[in-house]
Order: structure tokens, then sequence, then C-alpha cells
């Protein structure tokens, strides 16, 4: 059979049917499985036979919500996590050594950083920080003892942009591990693996569910890499609930649609914004003005969902915007059918001194404007009526 379009297997990849002959897969709310005799049991656990033991190790709705995300990414294997940052956590904290070492893009979640900064080094992992814009750092701070090197494209919450095949490049000549981050775009705008990617991490909580719902996490890639850090969460316990996996599941089937008018929405309402009087800077990957928007439109199918827009007054103007939207969310999330703002100094990196917030793009007057599902014209509306007040 030929190879289906992206929606078509994002719909059809379904786990087999049971005896019932259901047509949408059923949810599996079960902690164990049985066996068939103290054999099929002793084979079960010595992995001699590839099958379900329990929903820590394995589920058949998270094994089909990861298999359609291998599938989507091109991948070899994958693994679900319980969120976005136990993904991220279990992702390093299994394929690292004490005494091994992370070259990161400076642009990253403040979660992450905060692993980066203030955990990792109790066990002498250490990071060194490039600038996203500068990608000419990376190699001088290579060492013999790093292992990985780390990014997020688009970045959070700057939507900054780095060149994902230069990255895969400078990886392999250094024989090193390349870890990105896809969360912002999804598998349906960029597949990092196409150019060079070991391994590819997502909060699911993001565009895959798309309604704000769940959490989840997932981690896919080459089937090795997959293979030690299953071995890990198997022992650690960051799995994803089947619940969650069989909501995920069902999302990834319109996962196309409502990403390609996210995107729709989102290059109108950065358009608006780039013309406002009361706006300093607007960022959005498929803007003209973006700084890497030739590297935007080389890697990525479309622009994404997220803005990142400088009010013109600081803080204080910033602040005054968030307090009088009357339809958009005020919430940390993205991804979601409702347009969401935030003030990444002030919630997501807010454990980030002033420093490493502003060496991180990250300005006191920042917002970051996740941009949803809402007629265009009505979230234009909202976020034209609070700028003016």
């Amino acid at each position: 059979m030929s190879e289906k379009n992206f929606e078509t297997e994002a719909i059809r990849n379904q786990m087999e049917r049971s005896q019932f002959q259901e047509h949408s897969t059923p949810l599996y709310l079960t902690s164990s499985f049985v066996f068939e005799d103290a054999e099929d049991m002793r084979a079960s656990f010595s992995e001699e036979k590839d099958r379900n033991i329990y929903s820590r190790f394995s589920n058949p709705n998270t094994t089909e919500f990861t298999d359609k995300v291998v599938q989507m990414e091109g991948a070899e294997a994958g693994y679900a996590f319980a969120t976005g940052m136990a993904a991220v956590f279990s992702t390093f904290a299994a394929l690292l050594n004490s005494g091994d070492h992370i070259v990161s893009a400076r642009s990253v979640f403040g979660s992450t950083h905060t692993l980066f900064t203030k955990y990792f080094p109790k066990w002498n992992i250490e990071t060194s920080y490039f600038d996203i814009n500068n990608p000419s750092e990376i190699e001088p701070l290579i060492t013999p003892s790093t292992k990985i090197l780390y990014a997020e494209s688009p970045t959070n919450p700057g939507v900054d942009i780095i060149d994902l095949e230069l990255l895969g490049k400078i990886a392999k000549k250094h024989h090193l591990l390349l870890v990105i981050d896809n969360c912002f775009a999804t598998p349906y705008i960029q597949q990092p693996i196409k150019f060079g990617a070991d391994l590819v991490i997502h909060s699911a909580t993001k565009l895959m569910d798309g309604q704000g719902r769940v959490l989840g996490g997932v981690v896919v890639g080459k089937a090795d890499l997959v293979r030690e850090i299953y071995l890990f969460s198997r022992n650690t316990g960051p799995a994803l609930s089947p619940f969650n996996a069989w909501v995920l599941s069902k999302s990834l089937e319109t996962l196309a649609v409502r990403v390609e008018k996210h995107c729709e929405n989102a290059l109108k309402v950065a358009a608006f914004l780039e013309s406002h009087e009361k706006i300093e800077k607007v960022k959005y990957p498929f803007l003209i003005s973006h700084p890497q928007y030739e590297i935007a439109k080389k890697q990525m199918k479309l622009g994404g969902n997220v803005i990142a827009v400088e009010v013109k007054g600081g803080l204080e103007a910033g602040r005054n915007f968030l307090n009088a939207l009357k339809m958009c969310s005020l919430s940390a999330n993205l991804g979601d059918t409702r347009t969401i703002v935030t003030h990444p100094a002030s919630t997501t990196h807010s454990k980030l001194s002033s420093e490493e917030q502003l060496a991180a793009g990250i300005t006191p007057g920042l917002v970051r404007i996740s941009v949803g599902l809402e007629h265009v014209s009505d979230i234009i509306q909202d976020i034209d009526d609070a700028l003016m007040l």
C-alpha cells in the first residue's frame, strides 16, 4: 500500500480493532494485564514477547498515540510521558552521565533552564549557552565531555528560529546527539529529524491536544536512544495515563486542520500588530520582518500560532494591555482553541534573573500571544481595544 498523506495517517493510524469491531479506538483504563500461564508471564517480563504488562510500561492507548507521533515525525520509535517537562527531564537523565556537558540555545523554556542551572549541576552535568541569533558561538563551546546539542525552534517565548540543518551538521561533525524541542511547530509544520535531529521532544499539552484539556509529553527518534529513555522511564514512572493518551490520539486526528487555521489567524494578527501605533516590535516567523524569515520558510511549512509582541511603554504598558483584554484569556498555556496572552517575564520565565531574561530576549514589556481559533476579526478587535485604552 502506498504511503498516505499526513492528515490521512493521523486519522487512520489506529490500533487493531477488538472482537467488538469498534470504529473508534476504545479506552483501556487498566493498570495491568493478565497472562495465560507462568511461562507467558516470565517471557513477557523478560521481553521475549512484545506485549503489554503494566500501564507504567505500556498501554494500548499510549502506544497508539506514540505510534502516530513517530509516523508524523519520521522517527523510529518513541515513548509518551505525563507532561512535556517529564519528557525533557527523562530524555536528559536517561542519556547523560556525571561529567557530561550540554550545549544549549539560551532561549529555552523556563523550567528547562531551571533543570540546566539548578538540578543537573548537582549531578555534575553542566550546560553552556549560545545565542540562538549567533550560531557561530556553538562550536567554541563544545568540549570533549559535550554529549548533547539542544535547541527549541521556534523558541519560547521569543519565536526565534535557528537553522536546524546547520545544527544537524555541527552535531554530526562533533559526534553529538541533537535534541530538538518541536513543540511550537508540531510535526505538521516541521520535522527536525529530516535536518539531522536524533531526538524530537513535544509537550503534547499544547497544540497536540489543542483544547487545553490534558497534560502529556512525548519523545521520538532513533530506536536505540528511545530504548534507553524507555528503560529509565519504566523504572522512574513518568508515564502518560491511558486516558490522556486516548484524548491526545484523538486530538491528532484534527491536528492538521487546526494548525492550518491557527497559523492563518496568527499571520493576520501579526500583520495587524506590526502596523499598530502602540506596538514597538512584532516577531512572527512568517513575517518578512522576522530576522530568520528565510530560515523559517526553508524548514517550516507554516509560521505557527505564537507571536512575540513588544508593547510601547515597557512593563507597565504590557500589564495594562493584559488587564484591558476582554475576550482573550490570561493563561500560561498555549496552543489552545482560545487565544491566550501571557507576560513571560512575570510568569513562565519568572525564575530567571533579569540578566538571564534579557540574554534570552525576554524584555519587561514582552507579551506572548498564542493565537486561537476564534474568528480572526474578533481576536484583532479585542487586542486593538485593549491597546487603545
